[in-house]
């Protein structure tokens, strides 16, 4: 199995405050998601990356990456109006010799290669689609209008990270029933709970703590302490 990396970047991040898209905010002075194609890049599964710019800066986001020397094969593609949008775009314009694909949030910057080793490693294994996962720690309760409803067991749940990945044919037929879908919760936050409603299961491996998702102020001084903890070990 060829396994190529999508990167949807074309979003804008609001609720990381003003300074535009998020993914090209800069993260010890480099943009995120230079930060987030090298570590899916750092993978030797990973034989092409594609990143989904936003449709107006296709050309300011390839001269950035490459200006920042990605060692990658790299293609940048233009991103749709949503996440799920740029990946089937991204997905689409990928080689028919790629048959696995890792989904890779551009606002994870600092997943560790061992995760992406990880679940490519679940693909070739014969997984149809494989999810990184950690157990949640935190009470979680079910709220309707500002009244708690329920409190799940959070024995059966997990956070989900990425990359995530999947068979090509998998992902593309999952991409294809949500646009072809009349109903309108055909949007999904991942794309593996697109592969759910197609009856696909799902695999799950062990997550990690520095995969977490850069989406507010105070995600980026914990992504900063990460980097310095990381350029300390190199050091010594």
């Amino acid at each position: 199995m060829r396994i190529a990396a999508v990167v949807p970047a074309a979003g804008r991040g609001e609720r990381l405050g003003p300074g535009g898209p998020k993914a090209l905010r800069e993260l010890s002075g480099v943009p995120i998601l230079v930060h987030a194609v090298r570590a899916v890049a750092a993978s030797r599964s990973v034989e092409l990356v594609v990143v989904a710019a936003p449709p107006d800066g296709v050309s300011l986001v390839a001269s950035l990456l490459a200006d920042h020397d990605v060692p990658a094969e790299l293609t940048v593609v233009a991103g749709g109006a949503t996440r799920q949008d740029s990946v089937r775009r991204a997905v689409a314009s990928l080689p028919p010799e790629f048959t696995g694909v890792l989904v890779h949030d551009a606002a994870r910057p600092l997943v560790p290669v061992e995760l992406v080793d990880a679940v490519a490693a679940a693909l070739r294994g014969g997984a149809e689609a494989v999810i990184p996962a950690l157990p949640v720690t935190d009470t979680v309760k079910q709220v309707d209008d500002g009244v708690v409803v329920a409190t799940p067991d959070r024995a059966g749940l997990v956070a989900v990270q990425t990359p995530q990945g999947f068979s090509r044919a998998v992902l593309e037929k999952a991409h294809a029933a949500a646009t072809d879908s009349a109903t309108t919760d055909a949007a999904a936050t991942d794309d593996a709970g697109l592969v759910e409603r197609i009856g696909i299961a799902v695999r799950t491996v062990p997550g990690s703590e520095e995969a977490f998702k850069v989406t507010r102020p105070l995600d980026l001084v914990f992504a900063e302490a990460i980097l310095a903890r990381r350029r300390a070990e190199r050091i010594r």
